[in-house]
């Protein structure tokens, strides 16, 4: 209290002059202020502001983007599951109207095959009994011609087996 009344210069103290020369440069330094610098920190501002704005639609325009390529490739896959689902059903149909066609052509073969085994035995039936029924005609021409001796000459035994034997396969 001492340096106030003294009239030093104390914190407290005041000096008119000293306080107009500080509110003039005040006033000065706000003008210039606004003049000069106010408007190139608000253009500067207002420039941000506005790639901020961008770039947020940017953002959002490829988020929607990247969320429609997910959509679609969920689609894509769906679909392909559904391909494959198919072609394996087909794979399978096929594979089954492969197998009935195959077992139906060894049922085929197999019927071929026994048609001509018949015919063979068939044919070698045939055979045999022609074979046997010349044995036959030649055992009894030989039992004949030893039975009758000279009777008959071997010709005409011959003839007459076979009258015989012919006699016989009609009955």
């Amino acid at each position: 209290m001492l340096l106030l009344a003294a009239g030093g210069g104390g914190i407290l103290s005041f000096n008119g002059g000293f306080a107009l020369w500080v509110a003039l440069t005040l006033i000065l330094f706000l003008w210039a202020m606004n003049k000069y610098a106010v408007p190139l920190i608000m253009d500067s501002l207002s420039e941000r502001e506005d790639r901020i704005k961008e770039s947020l639609e940017s953002a959002e325009k490829a988020l929607a983007r990247a969320e429609q390529i997910s959509e679609d490739n969920e689609k894509a896959l769906r679909e392909a599951e559904i391909k494959a689902q198919q072609i394996r059903k087909e794979a399978i149909e096929d594979a089954e109207m492969l197998r009935a066609e195959r077992i139906e052509k060894s049922k085929e073969e197999a019927a071929q095959i026994l048609e001509q085994a018949r015919n063979t035995i068939e044919q070698e039936k045939k055979r045999a009994l022609l074979e046997l029924r010349e044995e036959v005609a030649i055992l009894a021409v030989r039992s004949a011609s030893q039975i009758l001796d000279s009777e008959l000459d071997e010709e005409k035994n011959s003839k007459l087996v076979s009258n015989f034997i012919s006699n016989i396969t009609k009955n």
